[in-house]
């Protein structure tokens, strides 16, 4: 007998006449069965090339969160946030200055949960800034509430809210290629958040996220092509914002923040991260991408109705920051 998950290799493999996209519930049941290894390894090579080859459809984008949202298990009595912050990249040109913008964000009272790996060769991510910090990630769901109970904000690693998530996206290393598994993680959304903010780096796939999420009907989301592929804003280039609110989709853009562009940062010392939040170190650069990216995090919560109003809270926010919030060691 065929096995049960040959049919969605056959949808995407028969060649250019006979193949075609997956619907969102046959995505939803193709990654409902991966999760669940009810899939042969050599099914899930073939599968995921091949949707590397095509690309993820919008309703597939959909099928297949929704399939890994619904994988996710969570213990009840998990506290409110505001914010889901993806973050899957890593930064190699800049530091991630996104950091010290979702802890603005968390400081002045937005929780905020981040979600993310790091150990990314050649780049610098978020594991590594929060110990330059003084922080560290959450090792489990409860210390991941307790954090944000205390302080607002939590990064908590793949490795502890899914392990075979974790384990597809590794598969990048063997397979040589991105899968949509790159896709879905940054729409997971674990708590539930009403806004969703994320980066991308492939042009297309920021259209993806937005219809995938009215698709989800998900309440708000902010995608752009950030810099390095994190959900940060590049202060030197203008930026498209996707977003989704109340339903809609609208789209923004935002202009360059300085007339020139400023060099690679050569030598990433993450220790300028905690300079510039104290005020000890002065980084146009940095300070524009904070605030940058805390404005377009406003903007995607329905706080500020404008660009314009947007960076202006962000600006008033960074102006007002507790410098004693991050507890430098």
């Amino acid at each position: 007998m065929e096995h049960p998950f040959a049919q969605y290799i056959q949808f995407l493999g028969k060649g250019k006449q006979g193949s075609r996209d997956l619907t969102q519930g046959e995505a939803e049941q193709a990654l409902t069965m991966i999760l669940s290894g009810q899939a042969e390894p050599v099914q899930l090579g073939a599968f995921l090339m091949l949707m590397r080859v095509k690309e993820e459809a919008p309703a597939e984008v959909a099928g297949f969160v929704k399939a890994a949202r619904a994988s996710l298990s969570l213990p009840a009595n998990l506290p409110a946030v505001d914010l889901d912050w993806a973050s899957y990249a890593g930064k190699r040109r800049q530091l991630p200055w996104y950091l010290l913008s979702a802890l603005l964000l968390s400081s002045h009272g937005a929780a905020v949960l981040m979600h993310g790996i790091g150990g990314i060769a050649g780049r610098v991510c978020v594991p590594q800034a929060l110990e330059a910090l003084g922080l560290k990630p959450a090792s489990s769901l409860q210390e991941a509430a307790q954090q944000i109970a205390q302080k607002r904000f939590s990064f908590l690693p793949l490795a502890v809210l899914n392990q075979e998530m974790l384990r597809l996206l590794n598969l990048k290393e063997l397979l040589g290629l991105r899968s949509p598994i790159h896709t879905v993680i940054r729409m997971l959304n674990p708590l539930a958040a009403p806004t969703s903010i994320m980066g991308i780096f492939h042009p297309g796939y920021d259209e993806k996220h937005q219809l995938a999420a009215l698709l989800l009907q998900d309440k708000q989301l902010a995608v752009f092509k950030g810099e390095g592929g994190e959900a940060e804003r590049n202060p030197d280039a203008p930026c498209k914002i996707r977003l989704v609110q109340n339903g809609q989709a609208i789209n923004e853009e935002w202009p360059a923040l300085f007339s020139s562009r400023h060099l690679r940062d050569e030598t990433m010392d993450i220790s300028r991260l905690a300079k510039l939040w104290r005020g000890e170190i002065d980084d146009e650069y940095g300070k524009a991408a904070v605030t940058g990216t805390a404005a377009i995090a406003l903007r995607a919560m329905g706080r500020a109705a404008s660009v314009a109003e947007a960076e202006a809270m962000a600006a008033q926010l960074w102006a007002t920051r507790n410098i004693a919030y991050i507890s430098i060691s």
